[in-house]
């Protein structure tokens, strides 16, 4: 039977295949004793409102009169069940094409010496694009076909199925050649421009932007959305992915602003690498400690770049004394900065114990540089032209090499040794050597711990679930790059990317295996054997996109976006359901209700609201038992955030909103459940406290001050009270 839920894309690539191998394969001949059994019942379109079976004899036929066939039999039924009318509508013409793509393909196998091939036509309709392999497979190589290649077979579907599933293993080389790198820092110490002249020395962009635009300056291709532009600070995490030499590069540049730190942990849980990036003037500042703690929680490879040398600086001493002292974290020097302000000059490669002095030219193009070994001294002075900066080089090089560690990299991967460069984003002063570097030593994508179940259904399902619900949250299998099954999990969804078609698009990392275009993936949150077609993917270059037929570990795809993914979700292939650590949410220290002003535009307003929320903007929180009537609560680490929902709400959707502020300043959930909440309210114990549940239905305790919520916890440590939250792995 014909199912109505299948796309003409795939039939119609089968369609013209078919046509293509009928061009120059000779029409079969039969004897009586070799024609093919007649199949299992196959009818027309679920359409006909009367059955009719096609004539099992269609199969004794030559390929051209299988569509005349089709269409005689399907006009036929049109004219008989719709008042005598014979003309097709496009939904019967699609039906058609399919029957006629489907029958053709048994045709083909069984005649030309493939009977025994025998396909289920059921399992052969249900996956027209199995059709497009098979086909594909007898057009490149149809002697060896006609030798029996194809062993299927009627009672079974692990050969059939395994044609498809075979290619979702990476090439090792494909997963070398991957790197990618999040960028981390304080405000204001120049990550956007950092990214900018990385894509300018990656060849991604002919000229670099700037984060304020001045004149003729281009705006920035990572700050695309408006309200960046205008205030000059990056709001939301972006991902930009380019060819450098014979690797593939993705940077991820993310928010500096503290009241978008949730944007930036999501983006770690991402990256395979970090780079944390510093004001040379101001060394470590406090939004910086707290991204290095992310860093250091997640074990990834932290390389420190130290910025705007072109302006005056602290001592690059001081510097690594800061480092080391309050994170424990050694640092190897590797760009060694000589001079600093107007008299920076360039940087010494301690690796390769060369000199690269930098011509202060265009700021939008890439900087001229002169090399110049450490071994020609007479040459360097007369380059560098400063004999206090060329005395101080000579022994900051000897010191150096006496005072400091050498470099170890199974440190460096560990994150227990930081290799350290100085430069300038700004003048792009060590910026392309920095790339090199990177390119040189940071790690290809690594594993992910998962939790893994056995994909059943039924009440087996639910009496799985229920046997396993104590251990849902525990992830204590690797899922290596290399696994023979695609897995990737979401960490950002973004909404309006192009406002002029209200698109919602999921970005993925890709862990394991090989996503591949038109491929069909479980959700470890949707019922078990439900699958999604991902027919289309971007890659991703700010708010740019490209069409994408194929992607490896350690790459971040977009997907479309139907409402069923959000943040932490994972997607996989094969018969195992698999589920990444979801990303945790963190406590928010505003609380506002939202309302809208206008009740002629609910719908825009609704419509709105879940987008936003679903791209994890802000936290929403609701009364207890609120099923989505009552009002919402907004949660958000910063006012900024706040400010950001109501202004992309009147430029995306054209709604106006109103905020009233709630007198709460932190929130814990209760993993203790409801019940625990209960018993403490019960008992008095929650007097000024404001109990509310996550979109999850979880207890959610509002306080109004730290002390109130340290007393509580103390006193009443039943309620499990937790100042994050992770989304639960399976539902």
């Amino acid at each position: 039977l014909l199912p109505t839920s299948l796309t003409l894309r795939p039939a119609a690539a089968a369609h013209r295949n078919l046509r293509a191998l009928f061009s120059h394969l000779p029409s079969p001949t039969f004897s009586a004793s070799q024609q093919p059994p007649p199949p299992e019942s196959l009818l027309l379109p679920r359409r006909v409102s009367e059955p009719k079976y096609i004539d099992s004899t269609i199969f004794t036929r030559t390929p051209n009169k299988i569509y005349s066939n089709c269409q005689h039999s399907m006009l036929t039924h049109c004219k008989k069940h719709n008042n005598n009318n014979t003309m097709m509508t496009p939904t019967t013409k699609k039906q058609l094409r399919l029957t006629y793509t489907c029958l053709s393909t048994l045709c083909l196998l069984r005649n030309y010496n493939c009977a025994s091939a025998f396909l289920s036509p059921t399992s052969l309709l249900q996956s027209p694009p199995r059709a497009n392999i098979i086909i594909n497979n007898i057009i490149h190589n149809p002697s060896s076909s006609r030798r029996n290649t194809f062993q299927l077979s009627s009672t079974t579907e692990e050969s059939s199925s395994s044609i498809i599933n075979e290619s979702y293993v990476a090439p090792p080389e494909e997963i070398e050649r991957r790197r990618n790198l999040a960028i981390i820092s304080h405000p204001d110490s120049g990550k956007t421009t950092m990214t900018e002249k990385l894509l300018l020395y990656g060849g991604a962009l002919q000229q670099a932007g700037a984060v304020r635009m001045k004149g003729e300056q281009r705006a920035t291709q990572s700050d695309f959305m408006e309200m960046e532009k205008q205030r000059g600070i990056s709001i939301s995490s972006t991902v930009m992915s380019f060819e450098y030499g014979k690797l593939h590069v993705n940077i991820l540049d993310t928010p500096g602003h503290q009241d978008f730190s949730e944007d930036t942990y999501r983006a770690l849980a991402a990256a395979d690498n970090a780079v944390m990036l510093l004001d040379a003037a101001k060394g470590l500042e406090p939004q910086t400690r707290k991204l290095f703690e992310v860093c250091r929680m997640r074990k990834l490879p932290l390389f420190t770049f130290v910025n705007k040398m072109d302006r005056p600086a602290l001592s690059p001493y001081e510097i690594m004394d800061q480092i080391e002292q309050e994170f424990g974290l050694e640092t190897y020097p590797i760009l060694w900065p000589i001079g600093d302000g107007d008299r920076f000059k360039g940087v010494l490669d301690r690796m390769n114990d060369v000199v690269h002095l930098f011509d202060r030219g265009d700021r939008k193009s890439k900087a001229e540089v002169e090399v110049v070994p450490m071994s020609d001294l007479a040459t360097l002075e007369e380059r560098i032209n400063d004999e206090e900066l060329f005395e101080k080089l000579k022994e900051d090089q000897e010191l150096l090499g006496e005072l400091i560690s050498p470099l170890d990299m199974e440190r460096v991967m560990a994150g227990e040794q930081s290799p350290l460069f100085f430069g300038s984003a700004m003048t792009n002063f060590g910026v392309q050597l920095f790339l090199d570097k990177f390119c040189d030593m940071g790690t290809k994508p690594n594993g992910r711990l998962a939790n893994i179940q056995e994909e059943v259904k039924g009440k087996k399902a639910k009496e799985k679930a229920s046997a396993n619900n104590n251990d849902d949250d525990e992830a204590d299998e690797l899922i290596s790059p290399g696994h023979e099954e695609f897995s990737g999990f979401v960490f950002k969804t973004q909404a309006n990317l192009d406002p002029k078609h209200r698109d919602r698009l999921a970005y993925i990392r890709i862990v394991s295996g090989s996503f591949q275009k038109g491929m069909k993936v479980g959700h470890s949150r949707s019922k078990p054997g439900k699958k999604y077609n991902l027919a289309q993917a971007q890659t991703l270059f700010g708010s740019d996109r490209e069409s994408v037929e194929v992607a490896y570990p350690g790459d971040v795809i977009g997907i479309n976006n139907p409402g069923n993914f959000a943040i932490g979700d994972t997607l996989f292939t094969g018969n195992e359901k698999i589920a990444f650590p979801g990303i945790p949410s963190f406590s928010p220290e505003k609380f506002a209700y939202i309302r809208n002003p206008n009740p002629s535009s609910y719908k825009s307003f609704q419509k709105g609201i879940e987008q936003l929320l679903a791209e994890g903007a802000v936290q929403a929180l609701r009364q207890r038992n609120d099923e989505g009537g009552g009002p919402l609560i907004l949660a958000a680490v910063g006012q900024l955030q706040f400010e950001v929902v109501q202004a992309r709400l009147k430029s995306e959707y054209k709604v106006d909103s109103d905020m009233e502020a709630i007198g709460y300043t932190l929130a814990r959930w209760a993993d203790g459940g409801w019940d625990a909440v209960d018993k403490a309210d019960a008992a008095g114990k929650l007097f000024g406290i404001m109990i509310v549940q996550d979109r999850w239905g979880r207890p959610v305790l509002l306080f109004r001050n730290d002390w109130k919520a340290a007393s509580v916890a103390e006193d009443e440590k039943y309620l499990e009270l937790k100042p994050w939250s992770k989304p639960p792995m399976f539902e």
